[in-house]
């Protein structure tokens, strides 16, 4: 009998929540990576798909395994490849000389240094991204030191009490030191990393985000426990939370092998509501993802008056058609 090929390996989910692409495979247990392209930016590093490696940053939630076991590889791609941009990652205090260890064993390994660096990033601060935005670290609880994340993009915006005022006359102002303008805060994307439920979930970052990343591990009733003990997000826990978020979409990742795309369907249908369950997205539910890509590519083509076309990368073969699982 001739044996079966190989099963393929774990296809890069892919939403568009304009203007971001949020791409990457997060299974529990197994690897966790999401790449957001127009941040150049990557959120965990559990492996190393090829993608990632033209975004300069990886903001590492914690160091479990299938979070951080991609970055030294990361880092030596880019090398390799002479990508642009100092490769860096950003990392909890506590985590960062454990990290730089790690790469120092691939010094004796290799017969080489791979340049890199780890950079601590303590809760509530901020790592500049670019002129007016930045990352920010915010700690979460989970079973080894972990930090979630929010993109913030930083708006000037002139003070009520000169509004209306000519440009000559602010100019006068300005030139006398008076502040005009003042600095809003826009939360672009928020990435929770692996935690359990807390306050720090409900903090303004995460209520007015964009679009929230958020693990959720468990599905199962009978699993309430389990998400305790692990210190993950039980479904039951989103509840409040999308609730809160006021997120035009929230990505769900971390889903669990065990736990079938359909049934965490319905899970989240049913504490959501059909409405916000609409906005509630699974990374890797591929078939429900291919198919609210292909109506936002019609959707556009036909507005401009366009025949729709195939989009060739979400073709996908028997096999995968024929996936279910997380």
């Amino acid at each position: 009998m001739i044996p079966r090929m190989p099963p393929q390996e774990a296809r890069l989910g892919f939403i568009y929540s304009a203007p971001f692409r949020i791409q990457g495979v997060s299974v529990a247990g197994e690897q966790a990576v999401v790449h957001v392209p127009e941040l150049d930016l990557v959120f965990d590093i559990g492996l190393c798909p090829r993608p990632t490696l033209a975004s300069p940053t990886v903001a590492l939630t914690h160091a479990h395994m299938d979070h951080v076991a991609g970055l030294p590889y990361w880092f030596s791609q880019r090398f390799f490849q002479k990508m642009p941009g100092t490769a860096r990652c950003l990392a909890h205090p506590k985590m960062v000389e454990p990290l730089r260890r790690m790469m120092a064993s691939w010094v004796d390994l290799e017969r080489q240094k791979t340049p890199h660096e780890i950079v601590p990033i303590e809760p509530d601060s901020d790592f500049q991204l670019r002129p007016n935005m930045a990352v920010r670290a915010i700690e979460v609880s989970h079973t080894t030191p972990a930090l979630a994340f929010v993109v913030i993009e930083r708006r000037s915006k002139l003070k009520d009490e000169f509004v209306g005022l000519s440009q000559e006359r602010l100019r006068e102002l300005k030139s006398q030191g008076t502040e005009i303008t003042r600095t809003l805060e826009i939360p672009l994307i928020a990435y929770t990393g692996d935690t359990e439920m807390g306050d720090f979930l409900l903090r303004d970052e995460f209520v007015n985000a964009k679009v929230v990343i958020t693990e959720c591990t468990f599905f199962e009733d009978e699993h309430r426990d389990r998400a305790k003990i692990g210190k993950h997000i039980h479904v039951e826990d989103l509840r409040p939370l999308l609730e809160a978020w006021k997120a035009k979409d929230v990505v769900i990742t971390h889903v669990s092998r065990r736990t079938l795309i359909p049934f965490a369907r319905e899970r989240i249908e049913a504490i959501a509501g059909a409405e916000r369950a609409q906005h509630v997205h699974l990374l890797m539910d591929h078939r429900s993802n291919r198919a609210r890509h292909e109506s936002q590519v019609a959707a556009v083509e036909n507005a401009a008056g366009n025949a729709p076309s195939t989009d060739a990368a979400f073709v996908e073969t028997d096999a995968a058609s024929a996936e279910t699982d997380a």
